[in-house]
């Protein structure tokens, strides 16, 4: 039997899709069949080979998928075939059939659909781990996002608001500053026309930055933070660094923080399976409301890719199979 896959066989060239057998699952494996993938910034880091856990080639892309257990390998016991669940593979998720390690499966909710799965561990386990385990966000403190209506910017203000902070959404043109209003803002800053640390001291200055995005941005929320300020540096989508005058530290206290999501499942694997836990338990009650904001077929990934690269998309985008 075979299988449709997005494979990627040299980095800075477009992955394709392929005719592929459907692979067996390994001891401690389960297969799914895949019924959406998640797609993230990290897909076209991986392109061009410059992200930090990057599989050898040739390998299928797709880091986050949900789907129903089709097959179990040797010593699983569980999640039964049939299962629906949700597993961070890391890649392997852009395809009809993948096989993944059983331990990295959660099953679903009924009410949580498969696209939305999909766009739920990587964006809302990122934002609560950093907002939750790393700043240690609190009820009352100012939340300053950046890239506020990306695929994880928008988590981080749903997350933020159902954590108690006053949140300040910073993002570029009134569709985006729209849908992080939807999505709990207090107040909206337009990256493009805003002066972003004027008007976030005018607010009160911020007590945590999550900053997805990096660049001149970083800068302006560094200069905006309140005394003991604790920011945390998730990505660099601008593709600019920030370098860190390590002396300005010093004058407000303020902490700088790393949040790579992927690598607690190396180190400290039961802390996101209480992560995803938790927020399942708040999709479930209403808290938090997971969905796709833009959904392509498998055939049409690339066209997906590309609304990632020139950052047009709107909260999370998935291909479904």
């Amino acid at each position: 039997m075979t299988m449709r896959a997005l494979r990627l066989t040299a980095h800075d060239t477009p992955p394709a899709l392929t005719e592929c057998p459907v692979p067996d699952p390994a001891p401690g494996q389960i297969r799914l069949r895949i019924h959406a993938c998640g797609l993230n910034f990290a897909d076209l880091l991986m392109i061009k080979g410059s992200y930090q856990d990057m599989p050898p080639l040739p390998f299928t892309m797709g880091m986050e998928v949900a789907g129903t257990v089709d097959a179990l390998g040797a010593g699983v016991e569980g999640p039964a075939i049939g299962t629906r669940v949700a597993v961070y593979g890391g890649h392997g998720g852009l395809a009809e059939y993948g096989c993944f390690d059983a331990s990295r499966a959660t099953p679903l909710p009924d009410a949580l659909t498969f696209e939305a799965a999909a766009a739920f561990q990587i964006a809302y386990g990122t934002s609560h781990l950093a907002l939750e385990h790393r700043a240690r966000l609190r009820p009352g403190e100012t939340l300053l996002v950046l890239g506020a209506a990306g695929g994880v910017g928008l988590t981080a203000v749903e997350i933020g608001k159902a954590m108690g902070a006053r949140v300040i959404a910073c993002a570029r043109g009134a569709a985006k500053l729209d849908a992080a209003r939807a999505a709990g803002a207090d107040h909206l800053i337009d990256a493009e026309t805003d002066d972003i640390r004027q008007m976030t001291k005018d607010l009160g200055g911020a007590d945590v930055v999550y900053d997805p995005v990096g660049g001149d941005q970083f800068t302006a929320a560094f200069r905006a933070c309140r005394p003991e300020a604790r920011i945390l540096s998730i990505g660099f989508a601008s593709g600019d660094i920030p370098q860190i005058p390590a002396n300005h530290l010093l004058v407000k206290n303020v902490t700088v923080m790393g949040l790579y999501w992927g690598g607690y499942l190396t180190f400290a694997p039961d802390l996101v399976t209480q992560s995803l836990r938790t927020l399942l338990n708040w999709a479930a009650d209403g808290r938090i409301r997971p969905r796709a904001h833009h959904t392509y077929p498998l055939a049409r990934t690339l066209d997906a890719l590309d609304l990632l690269r020139t950052r047009q998309s709107t909260g999370k985008v998935v291909i479904t199979m």
